[in-house]
């Protein structure tokens, strides 16, 4: 019988605790879509909106595909609360099933608010027990013998699926969607934007359409309208258009423009525009040794000043501050 708990998709600002089990044979491409997702979310809120720990059954560095080890915390102890399970596997993975990590995820899922299984980390969680009854997935590879493995789930050829409290991804891309849709649902489409584009990261997938699947846009699922904005925007950091410009541009009157970015981010295009701005300077301000007045210039301020004030709304403080800082 499903045990349902409150969906750690939807909207939330209260911070997140994950545990990364990665198993020895899991891919390094799984382990950073899981895992830098939420480090450069809390880079661009400028808060710990999440927080993790990555262990391994034993206590040892997992080995990865690509012959690198993974530095973890220690082993994966069941009795440390966590809000979120996430099994990381890969090859070899159905084999790493010992009746005391089987126990310890049932456990640990018996008191998390979500357990997860990335790519072969699903057979992980399949034998726990934990996909009875519930709609899963895996790398496109295994399909076949996990329906067969597991004839009480409804196993799908999806990139990722979402079911209750437990979710499954089939492979490092779809996790990578995974998780900019978990940081989209709790805390908004511009936040989540934002972290796409620190990676330049194109989704342009529904979590239901099947694998394997190139990616052709980030935007492209939404409307295009919006994509077609937005990449003006980020064309003209430096002089911004005015959105009455950018609507003509769009073929779109601005009340039109402003319904589009209203209903698809929840912000009107001059206020994503100004965050869009403010956000290059950000990266500029921490990242660069520029003057702040290049910085204000390339970021389509009119003064240093106009920039110091618009800056200190945003981020609490301004921007001399946070560089010193």
């Amino acid at each position: 019988m499903k045990s349902e708990k409150a969906t750690i998709f939807q909207p939330e600002r209260t911070p997140l605790g994950l545990t990364f089990l990665v198993l020895s044979g899991a891919s390094i491409m799984c382990v950073a879509s899981a895992v830098d997702p939420l480090r450069a979310t809390n880079r661009v809120a400028g808060a710990p909106l999440f927080s993790w720990r990555i262990v391994s059954a034993d206590g040892t560095p997992p080995m990865t595909t690509a012959g690198l080890p993974v530095a973890v915390e220690g082993r994966f102890d069941p009795a440390l609360a966590t809000d979120v399970l996430v099994v990381v596997g890969g090859f070899g993975t159905r084999e790493q099933g010992t009746p005391a990590l089987l126990a310890g995820i049932r456990r640990v899922a018996r008191q998390a608010r979500a357990v997860g299984g990335v790519e072969a980390g699903t057979w992980l969680v399949g034998r726990a027990g934990l996909l009875e009854g519930r709609a899963a997935t895996t790398h496109w590879e295994d399909l076949e013998d996990f329906a067969a493995a597991f004839p009480g789930a409804d196993v799908r050829p999806d990139r990722y699926v979402i079911d209750g409290p437990v979710f499954t991804t089939g492979g490092a891309s779809p996790t990578f969607d995974l998780m900019l849709h978990l940081i989209r649902s709790r805390l908004g489409m511009a936040v989540a934007l934002d972290v796409a584009s620190v990676f330049i990261y194109d989704q342009a997938r529904a979590a239901t359409d099947a694998q394997p699947l190139v990616s052709l846009g980030r935007l492209d699922g939404y409307d295009p309208r919006l994509a077609q904005a937005i990449r003006l925007m980020e064309a003209h950091v430096d002089r911004p258009l005015t959105v009455g410009a950018i609507a003509r541009r769009v073929g779109v009157t601005a009340r039109t423009l402003e319904t589009v970015f209203g209903r698809s981010i929840g912000e009107t295009p001059g206020a994503y525009y100004l965050r869009l701005r403010l956000a290059a300077a950000r990266r500029l301000v921490l990242d660069t040794r520029e003057p702040m007045t290049a910085i204000a210039a390339r970021t389509g301020f009119s003064s240093a000043a106009a920039f110091s004030r618009a800056f200190a709304r945003a981020f609490g403080n301004p921007p001399a501050s946070m560089r010193r800082a």
